[in-house]
């Protein structure tokens, strides 16, 4: 296995020996809290700490006996999959009151507990900082009662905690995503999907009401992820006189051939003034203005139930691995922080910080200062709602700004759920710029052919709930037909390209790069958009498609474990797609709970094939009924699935059988998950934008010439930001043999699944969250919201 660099800090260095760390869960319940109870006992345990449940929320640690029980490492076994909270989560008044916490605090300290990590929401994490700054006067009282010795002050003088956000509402600033928002999005866009199809027989309108208190995410993201007609947020309430524009807006999408419409109401939904819009009020609107067939339909607690996603399963893990770590290095001067993520990275932030923004936001909103409150959300939800807009309300034609510039979209490479939403965002925003869109069907392939029309804002229509490529797409490389590709640029005066693909897309662009020299046709604006199931294109650590492809990796693991249920012991191999690339595998196992996963990346050998045997054996033996193995497909050329299949089956008689399941072409299919849908929106707008911006720059005497590096760029997400770069800078950072990047973030992330695991291994945490601050606008909110 690949050795760990010597320059790295690593967690050996922190022990937990002698600690004590109790794990809650508070307030409403959210999928993906499970894992991060799993990963905060695990954790815990690897560094030697003692860790202990307390079941029902602040209502165990009142009543303390059988509420808090010491936690061993196979109790949180098979949970991962598990929606809701295992341990239980209440509401607790008497928590509220200086008796309950003077009981809460003499349970704690009966069990030598110093150290809470709190998963819950913005009142559950603010009710554990005033415990934490009355702990001390507590224990006094409990000494003058003689409840507790005087020789305990000094030993537990200090109330550690650490938080982690669990609310489907993602209405906590500080972080990108709260636990359990993205499974509550699937849950949404999952009944939306249904809904469309009843809707479009019958010619019907829906209105769509969802959760999310005083907060309009939920409502705002899913109506990005479906094209809704019209979406009703509380922190921008529509104009007075909306009923009117809405109706307009309804009437004349039908207008145009569409045989359904969708209207989103967030359950907080007001107008300016104050008053409450509700789905049956949306409803009596539309029947009455417009006499159209409308039904309702409240979703619910359905939002807050059923399996976490992918997403949420590893951000909790990640979270309550960080949580640990953060508890380890604190001190008694240390602010309660907050674990949050922002990008691709853990971030640590004080808990108050967190809590005074977030209050902040309901303030501004109470006080009609709605532009602030939209401010206050942060940069993420202010760019939904513009994205929004722009795709879903279209202006006038008299409104448009007139370019003259001719823009083609085309995808390159294997397909994508999330490409047709890309295409959509592109054609849509182009249209809104001013510029006529053209699409090529097929790639580089119809490109050569001719296969280019134009394609109009009503064309685009219901693209993004659609999987795969509705354009067509192929691998092939525009090289052999150079000369054909710049024939059909002039025949089309093409001003701008913007391709939506995976690594051929990335060659295509090298290619036409190098093309320039010879061809004054290819001297425009080229612009690609990162879209493979892989996720191995160089400059951007996510692409489109790779979030769908890990949820249907996820799901069939987990009913593929499920399968042995009652059974003798089994252990599953299971092949996925990536190329040379092991995201899929890494990041699939540490989303399915995985024993092992074999990459190219990681090399390994026979001797570390039979350390794992060896160590699933000892598990067998012991605890677990079910093992699951991953092998990226071109890991290894010698150690295949089969090989590596016999051999459990070989090692592992008498304690356990294998089967083997190669999960092929269905991780590219299917309908695209809520965060690809938005990704693929977000990302492709911004270069639609940029694309605009060089077209201007680089129009001179009548035409477009564009012949520098930055006019032929990458866009990607690098940590915490979208970055445009240049393609022949990203030549160096590309392992062209393998089709990989030469340095990829996501292998920090296979300690974590390692130890999760129980093997002994080095954690880098070099890279882990620092304590920072609360900044209005901060990267936080970037257009690189890691989800939406």
């Amino acid at each position: 296995m690949a050795q760990p660099d010597s320059k790295k800090i690593f967690f050996e260095n922190l022990s937990g020996a002698g600690k004590a760390i109790a794990v809650l869960t508070s307030g409403g319940d959210a999928q993906g809290m499970n894992a991060a109870v799993r990963a905060v006992v695990r954790m815990g345990l690897y560094v030697g700490a003692k860790v202990y449940f307390i079941h029902e929320g602040y209502q165990g640690m009142v009543d303390g006996g059988e509420n808090i029980k010491e936690a061993t490492w196979e109790s949180v076994s098979s949970m991962l999959q598990v929606g809701g909270t295992v341990i239980g989560s209440a509401r607790c008044k008497e928590f509220r009151s200086h008796e309950g916490r003077l009981k809460a605090a003499h349970n704690l300290v009966q069990h030598g507990i110093t150290n809470l990590c709190v998963i819950g929401g913005d009142g559950s994490l603010t009710g554990a900082n005033l415990f934490r700054e009355e702990w001390s006067g507590l224990l006094t009282e409990l000494v003058e009662q003689g409840l507790i010795k005087a020789d305990a002050v000094q030993k537990y003088s200090a109330l550690h905690i650490v938080g982690m956000v669990g609310s489907i509402d993602n209405d906590f600033c500080g972080t990108d995503m709260t636990i359990g928002t993205d499974s509550a999005l699937h849950r949404i866009i999952e009944v939306v999907d249904a809904i469309m199809t009843t809707a479009q027989s019958h010619q019907r309108t829906f209105v769509l009401e969802v959760m999310g208190r005083h907060c309009g995410y939920l409502a705002l993201v899913s109506a990005l992820a479906c094209g809704a007609d019209w979406v009703l947020i509380p922190e921008m309430p529509p104009e007075d006189g909306w009923e009117d524009k809405m109706c307009q807006k309804l009437s004349a999408t039908r207008s145009r051939g569409t045989r359904l419409n969708i209207i989103i109401v967030a359950e907080g939904a007001i107008d300016r003034h104050g008053n409450p819009i509700t789905s049956s009020i949306v409803k009596e609107l539309v029947v009455k203005c417009l006499g159209f067939d409308t039904r309702v339909t409240i979703l619910g607690h359905v939002q807050r139930g059923g399996t976490p996603s992918a997403f949420d399963r590893i951000l909790a893990s990640r979270m309550g691995v960080e949580a640990v770590l953060a508890l380890l290095e604190t001190t008694a001067n240390t602010p309660a922080c907050v674990v949050s993520l922002c990008g691709n990275q853990s971030v640590r932030l004080p808990l108050m910080e967190c809590v005074q923004m977030t209050q902040e936001v309901q303030k501004a909103m109470d006080e009609k200062r709605f532009e602030e409150a939209v401010k206050l959300r942060g940069r993420s939800f202010e760019n939904n709602l513009r994205t929004y807009k722009l795709l879903a309300h279209r202006k006038p034609e008299c409104e448009l700004p007139t370019s003259n510039f001719n823009v083609a979209v085309l995808n390159v490479g294997a397909p994508a759920a999330g490409m047709n939403a890309a295409v959509r965002s592109a054609v849509r925003v182009g249209i809104s710029e001013g510029h006529k869109m053209f699409a090529v069907s097929d790639g580089f392939e119809g490109f050569y052919k001719g296969q280019i029309k134009e394609i109009k804002w009503a064309d685009v229509g219901g693209w993004t709930g659609q999987g795969g490529s509705l354009l067509g797409t192929k691998r092939t490389l525009p090289a052999k037909h150079v000369d054909k590709i710049a024939e059909q640029m002039r025949q089309h005066n093409i001003n701008a390209l913007l391709i939506v693909g995976g690594f051929e897309a990335f060659l295509s662009l090298l290619e036409l790069l190098t093309a320039r020299g010879k061809y004054d046709e290819f001297c425009v604006p080229m612009v690609m958009v990162p879209a493979t199931v892989s996720n191995n294109v160089p400059g951007s650590d996510l692409s489109i498609g790779a979030d769908t492809a890990l949820n249907a990796i996820t799901t069939t693991c987990d009913r593929i474990k499920q399968s042995a249920s009652g059974t003798k012991r089994r252990v599953f191999i299971i092949e996925t797609m990536g190329g040379y690339c092991g995201y899929l595998a890494s990041v699939g196992g540490l989303a399915a709970g995985a024993d092992a996963a074999y990459i190219y990346e990681e090399p390994f050998d026979i001797k570390d094939l039979q350390a794992n045997v060896e160590h699933l054996t000892e598990k067998m033996k012991t605890s677990i009924q079910r093992g699951l193995v991953l092998r990226n497909e071109n890991c290894n050329e010698n150690y295949t699935t089969d090989f590596i299949y016999q051999l459990y089956s070989e090692e592992g008689r008498g304690v356990f059988d294998s089967r083997k399941n190669v999960l092929g072409h269905m991780q590219q299919g299917g309908a695209p998950s809520p965060f690809d849908r938005n990704f693929g929106t977000k990302i492709s707008a911004k270069a639609m934008q940029w694309v605009t911006k060089k077209l201007t720059e680089t129009f001179r005497q009548g035409r477009v010439f564009a012949n520098t590096e930055d006019t032929c760029c990458l866009l990607g997400m690098r940590r915490r930001a979208l970055v445009f770069q240049p393609v022949v800078q990203l030549k160096e950072s590309t392992d062209f043999v393998h089709r990989i990047p030469k340095e990829q973030w996501w292998l920090k992330l296979r300690p974590l699944m390692k130890i999760l695991a129980k093997y002994k291994t080095s954690y880098d945490v070099s890279d882990s969250g620092q304590l920072e601050h609360v900044v209005r606008n901060r990267p936080r909110e970037s257009d690189a919201s890691v989800a939406m």
